[in-house]
């Protein structure tokens, strides 16, 4: 008989340790009536890994809707996509979301994550039509690392640099990019006077000596008069990624004539606002998407 408690004991033990240890288990993502999901699409193939991503969308729509890519962040070594949330204002204004994954650290090293995130674009794109979305309106929309791909995936526009795995078959256009703490320097974030991230030279790998490679993935230096508006927000106590960091970016985008917006989280630390901030938040950038000309759904549920 103690022989068996002591196997229950054991086993119980065991499998705390397992549930503490595990897969975390997420909260699906809730989206319209009348939009359908479809879950872990493959973008694109890079060996045995698969490249994949959720797509939210509408196929009754008469019209095609705005495309929202949201990329997670976690210092392009940890993360997933379905950790992801918070997209009801999006699918209350009338987009679709696809929310994509991409290779970390431990499984390929700078450019992966750019590439895939350029990739899953252009598998949108391509396939447009059958997902009822608008080429013409994409916005990119991401956090911390997910920032600095969303800047890298929508400054390069029509720029191939990072697309040799994927081919466009017809023209797009990045209305915006909304930019949440993100790296536009990479460079300044792994050598730089105010923090020394690992996570930037272990991401650069080989190349994380190598000046032009890093100004080439560095979002700043690839911004021109001709970009998309940008919308940024950074709390100025951030002790991850340099607020900084952000107003260098809007500095740079004001002086070339960009359309751009910055909000300051006063005392805001890494992504972690209150509900009210981040409320405020989400407003501010369906108005600034609203000044920006993309249509938003009204409330008698036609495009404005």
């Amino acid at each position: 008989m103690k022989q068996i408690l002591l196997l229950i004991c054991i086993t119980c033990s065991l499998t705390a340790l397992g549930q503490a240890a595990g897969d975390t288990v997420y909260k699906p993502v809730v989206y319209p009536k009348g939009f359908e999901a479809q879950i872990d699409l493959v973008y694109t193939k890079r060996g045995d890994w698969d490249g994949k991503l959720d797509l939210y969308f509408s196929k009754t729509s008469s019209s095609p809707l705005p495309l929202v890519i949201n990329i997670h962040g976690g210092g392009w070594n940890h993360g997933v996509k379905e950790g992801q949330g918070g997209f009801n204002s999006y699918f209350k204004a009338g987009f679709a979301v696809a929310n994509i994954e991409y290779r970390l650290t431990g499984k390929a090293k700078a450019p992966a994550a750019i590439e895939d995130t350029r990739c899953a674009l252009i598998y949108l794109v391509n396939n447009a039509k059958k997902f009822n979305i608008d080429p013409n309106q994409i916005i990119f929309l991401g956090g911390s690392a997910g920032g600095h791909l969303a800047l890298m995936g929508g400054l390069l526009g029509n720029n191939p640099v990072f697309d040799a795995n994927c081919k466009i078959e017809q023209p797009f256009k990045v209305v915006a990019i909304i930019n949440k703490y993100g790296i536009n320097d990479v460079g300044d974030w792994a050598y730089g006077p105010n923090i020394t991230s690992k996570s930037a030279t272990n991401w650069l790998g080989d190349k994380a000596k190598d000046p032009v490679f890093i100004k080439l993935v560095s979002p700043i230096h690839h911004v021109t008069k001709d970009s998309p508006p940008i919308f940024i927000v950074h709390g100025n106590a951030d002790p991850t990624v340099p607020y900084q960091q952000s107003v260098s970016l809007h500095k740079k985008l004001v002086a070339l004539g960009v359309k751009t917006e910055f909000i300051t989280i006063e005392g805001g630390v890494h992504g972690k606002f209150s509900k009210e901030q981040n409320d405020g938040i989400n407003k501010s950038i369906i108005k600034f998407l609203v000044d920006c000309k993309v249509p938003i759904i009204s409330k008698k549920g036609e495009f404005n």
